[in-house]
């Protein structure tokens, strides 16, 4: 696919996305986006990069280009990128209203005087002055030239999400300018024009322009619209640049969790794109199946295969789809695990791929192993996340491993929350590696069969594993209560695993989400589909708190409310009678009282870790054994990514353990003047 002055050599394009390494760890940045370009894709891009310090979004970490200091860091990664025939993109960015500048203390620009709608931050944005423009283009067009010496193919001009100058012009509401600049749209679009203008004039000799553009915000009459502005706009600008990277905006929107939005889901707004220019077009929709992706080209919608979640999963997608192994993808379950490393500043992971962030640092390849060092066997006890990735690992190393769980329905957690409303993608994490064993030769599988402390002693393997996973408590013990709730030792408590092993509770049903993850939402949901009547009550000031992180605690809480499920947020549980719930309020100590048949409790998990204990005061030695390891839930409960990683960790590195007072993996160190 020909793209201005540059080719790429299939139609699979990794759009920009974060990944919470930036320029604070660019040699893990680097590692990262080459493994991808060696996977096949034949772009290959950064996420947002800064142009300015006036456009610092600190503390998140993105790229950085502020000035020629910044191209060496940056270059590492198109170096890794080209060293496997792709080509390096870069998405320049200015945020304007989205640009606090908390680090360099710079003032925030915007179009008009504005506060940011994003956070509550005690600071405005002034209005951007002429000489602001001119110098915003300059800026712009400095970062392009250090991009091209930087060794990139692709400059984009950012224009999406509501995170840009370029945008934030675009839009009305930010918008209400008397100049050339504001009023009529043509008016509005004036600066994105000079931006693309200014970048080809720069580096368009060697470098293709490419625009980010979100073609409709789902905001109705309030923001762009694909029937609306957000057509005019690309119609307007439709042959300026040299591709079209064209989606919905915000960031939420774009990158909704497999619980609100199906595969493909953007083809509505973006399907007209093609019609209005002749310039390549690549867009998304957490694309999995290799039928639909031929699909969208086949039938005009896209030209090139845009992803960002989808090469977290699978770095190697398009290598497989090109050998024929479209089996062997590891698809995206949507579940945004890896947005959360971008909101809480720290390398990115993945629930389906483990080595996703550890490329730089630990070494891993998502598709290579090392080979074993012994000829040691494995016992693994339990087939939940954690059990099946071991179990994979081993065996692709060339162990053998029998991999024994309680259960006759293979994959714990994964099996049971998969039935969960809207979670059904989630067990791919356990058909993936199911399939994946199945072609292993050195893989026994031993459903329904419960083991014992004999079992393990006279199984013979001399390595056990334990993943028997963990339970949920039914006492209330949690983030608010270190002690039992009174009350919660009658009939009428119920837990997670209950619901999931289908013994619901009689109405009316309190459930009580001291969790604040996403099951307590959940399984209210779940309780309210079956006709219960269900009050949710959260000590947190949202519901499913910590899912800002994985940008959809707005859609969950919408859920709840057109569900008609009252909601309790700042409020404790202090004791159950069986037929009242008296309830405190955390921010002004009142107390109520709520009629309740039953109460879900949502708070914290215990490790299922009863034959480990048993194991420990049985000498297990003596039965020839090496070594019994708990990883995963049974160790410490956590994420499904978490207990996937621990899998994965254990599998590959049992037989190279670091020395105990080394840090485990490789660090980015500042350096210091003169160094």
């Amino acid at each position: 696919m020909r793209i201005g002055p540059v080719t790429a050599r299939n139609r699979f394009f990794q759009v920009p996305h974060c990944n919470g390494m930036g320029y604070v760890r660019p040699r893990a940045h680097a590692a990262m986006r080459g493994i991808k370009a060696e996977g096949g894709w034949a772009v290959v891009s950064t996420e947002e990069v800064e142009i300015h310090p006036s456009s610092d979004i600190a503390p998140f970490i993105e790229g950085r280009l502020w000035d020629d200091a910044d191209i060496a860091p940056l270059a590492l990664m198109t170096e890794a990128v080209h060293r496997h025939g792709a080509l390096a993109a870069i998405e320049l960015a200015h945020g304007g209203l989205n640009a606090g500048n908390l680090y360099s203390r710079e003032p925030s620009l915007a179009p008009m005087h504005l506060c940011s709608p994003s956070n509550y931050f005690p600071a405005q944005a002034r209005a951007m002055g002429r000489a602001d423009i001119r110098a915003l283009r300059h800026w712009h067009r400095q970062a392009a030239l250090r991009a091209r010496r930087a060794g990139f193919d692709i400059v984009y001009v950012y224009a999406a999400h509501g995170l840009s100058l370029a945008m934030q012009f675009l839009l009305h509401r930010f918008n209400r300018r008397t100049d050339e600049y504001g009023g009529s749209l043509v008016n509005r679009t004036r600066l994105l024009r000079e931006l693309i203008e200014d970048t080809h004039e720069a580096v368009g000799d060697r470098c293709a322009v490419a625009v980010r553009f979100a073609v409709d915000e789902l905001m109705g009459e309030h923001g762009l619209t694909a029937a609306g502005e957000g057509r005019e706009v690309l119609s307007l600008l439709a042959e300026l640049p040299d591709l079209w990277d064209v989606n919905v905006s915000d960031w939420s929107n774009d990158s909704r969790t497999s619980r609100f939005a199906a595969e493909g889901y953007q083809e509505e707004f973006v399907r007209f794109v093609k019609t209005v220019t002749t310039k390549p077009v690549v867009g998304v929709g957490r694309f999995t199946s290799p039928d639909t992706m031929v699909d969208q080209i086949r039938r005009g919608v896209l030209d090139l295969i845009g992803a960002a979640r989808p090469s977290i999963a699978d770095p190697f997608l398009p290598r497989k789809i090109e050998r024929g192994e479209s089996e062997d993808i590891r698809e995206c379950i949507g579940c945004n695990v890896c947005v959360t490393g971008d909101y809480t500043m720290t390398p990115i992971r993945c629930t389906q791929n483990p080595t996703m962030g550890e490329e730089w640092r630990r070494g891993w390849h998502p598709e290579r192993v090392p080979a074993r060092s012994t000829d040691d066997a494995f016992l693994v006890v339990g087939a939940g996340p954690a059990g099946l990735e071991c179990a994979r690992i081993l065996a692709q190393r060339g162990h053998a491993v029998h991999l024994v769980d309680a259960q006759r329905e293979l994959g714990g957690r994964v099996t049971r929350e998969s039935r969960l409303p809207g979670l059904a993608a989630w067990a791919r994490v356990r058909d993936y590696r199911l399939g994946q064993l199945a072609k292993l030769r050195e893989v026994t599988l031993v459903p329904d069969s419960p083991v014992s402390v004999e079992d393990v002693l006279g199984f013979g393997a001399p390595r056990v594993v334990l993943a028997t996973g963990a339970l949920w408590r039914r006492d209330g013990v949690g983030r608010q209560h270190f002690e039992p709730i009174p009350g919660f030792e009658r009939a009428g408590i119920f837990t997670p695993d209950d619901l999931m092993a289908g013994r619901l509770p009689a109405g009316p049903v309190l459930v009580f989400d001291d969790d604040h993850y996403y099951l307590g939402a959940v399984l209210a949901e779940q309780l309210r589909r079956a006709g219960l009547e269900v009050t949710l009550v959260t000590p947190a000031e949202r519901v499913s708190a910590w899912t800002v992180n994985t940008l959809e605690q707005p859609l969950i809480q919408r859920r709840i409310l057109e569900l008609e499920i009252p909601v309790m947020t700042h409020h404790d549980v202090l004791g159950f009678d069986g037929e009242e719930v008296e309830l405190l309020c955390t921010l002004t100590e009142r107390r109520s009282r709520l009629a309740a048949a039953s109460i879900v409790s949502v708070t914290m998990r215990l490790p299922n870790d009863a034959l480990a204990r048993a194991l420990e005061s049985t000498p297990w030695r003596e039965a020839g054994i090496l070594e019994v390891t708990s990883i995963g839930d049974c160790l410490v409960p956590s994420t499904i990514a978490a207990a996937v990683y621990a899998g994965h960790r254990y599998a590959r590195e049992f037989d190279r353990r670091a020395e105990e007072d080394l840090v485990p993996f490789r660090r980015e160190r500042t350096a210091l003047d003169g160094e």
